[in-house]
C-alpha cells in the first residue's frame, strides 16, 4: 500500500483517496497531489541572503530604491516592519515611514 501525504490544513495522517482527490476525514479538506506540490514550491519567498521570509517579518533594504513617480528614494538600511507577502513580481507589500504603501522585490531586502 502506498503512503499518502498528511492533510495540509490540519496535518491529519488519516487521509484517503477518492478518485484523483485526497480527502481528510477530520477536517473535510479535499486536494490533489498536484495542488499540494505546486503550493509547496510557490509559497517560499527568500530574501537576498536566502533566508525564508514570512508575513509580519521585519526586513532591511540593501540598495537605494527610487520611488516610481516621485523624487523620493528609499535609502539603504531602511527598516520595514510588518511585511505582507503577495504573489507577483514585487512580492512584498509594506508601509514605509515617510513614504507610505509600497511594493518591494524580495531580492532587495534582507531579514532583520
Amino acid at each position: 500500500m502506498s503512503q499518502l501525504p498528511p492533510c495540509p490544513r490540519c496535518a491529519s495522517e488519516y487521509t484517503y483517496e477518492d478518485g484523483v482527490q485526497l480527502v481528510c476525514p477530520e477536517c473535510a479538506h479535499e486536494w490533489t497531489e498536484a495542488e499540494a506540490t505546486a503550493a509547496a514550491t510557490s509559497e517560499v519567498v527568500r530574501d537576498a541572503n536566502g533566508n525564508e521570509l514570512q508575513d509580519g517579518d521585519t526586513v532591511t533594504v540593501i540598495k537605494d530604491l527610487k520611488v516610481k513617480g516621485s523624487s523620493s528614494v528609499v535609502k539603504v538600511g531602511t527598516k520595514v516592519k510588518g511585511i505582507r507577502l503577495v504573489d507577483g513580481d514585487h512580492d512584498i507589500d509594506c508601509k514605509i515611514d515617510g513614504i507610505g504603501a509600497m511594493k518591494l522585490k524580495s531580492e532587495f531586502v534582507k531579514k532583520a
